[in-house]
């Protein structure tokens, strides 16, 4: 089977061994993720999900922001691995956060009140899409990244350094970058367990 959408989704893979070293400049990296971001699907077309670009040395002060945070939670004596894996994440050449715009979602609600309990589900949904995307258009443009969740412990911190609206909910964070290391073999469940089909 020949398709070259599945091809590009074949290469999204986890990547934590990140550098700098881009095989595309950041302006491109920024037109990717923005095409990415816009073409992603939601529900009513409501375009809620959000993101921000961070490069260099503000990649770096997102990924010092989360050790301080976690400093004060994680104990002493194990935060020195927590703060091996936070460096992996900032020796990369960004990040990417992902948020769902509150206000999107609460319009949408008065809107559409009939299915006012589903927007927050719909809208978490489009946000996966969106990441999934802008994940897979990445790894296609040779560039590695993984999708990291230091939510909810950082976003006071971050909304405030970046000066973000406050009905912009953190989602996800994307650390990206040069390939830096081979990837593993991948596991898969048999696909009799997964998807089922009637005919």
């Amino acid at each position: 089977m020949n398709n070259a959408f599945l091809e590009a989704l074949k290469r999204r893979r986890t990547q934590y061994a990140l550098g700098r070293n881009l095989p595309t400049p950041p302006e491109t990296v920024t037109a990717l993720v923005r095409e990415a971001i816009k073409h992603a699907p939601s529900s009513f077309n409501s375009q809620s999900s959000r993101a921000v670009i961070l490069f260099g040395e503000q990649s770096v002060k997102l990924w010092d922001i989360a050790k301080d945070a976690l400093r004060k939670l994680v104990p002493a004596d194990v935060f020195v691995n927590t703060e091996k894996k936070l460096n992996s994440f900032a020796a990369g050449a960004g990040t990417v956060l992902f948020f769902e715009d509150q206000a999107v979602v609460k319009a949408m609600q008065e809107r559409f009140a009939l299915y006012a309990d589903n927007f927050p589900v719909w809208s978490e949904q489009s946000g996966g899409m969106a990441q999934l995307s802008v994940w897979s258009t990445l790894a296609n443009a040779g560039i590695g990244a993984s999708l990291q969740h230091y939510n909810p412990i950082i976003d006071e911190a971050v909304a405030a350094q970046w000066g973000l609206p406050a009905s912009w909910k953190l989602r996800a964070q994307m650390p990206f970058g040069s390939n830096e290391g081979a990837f593993p073999d991948k596991a898969f469940m048999d696909d009799e367990e997964r998807v089922r089909v009637f005919r």
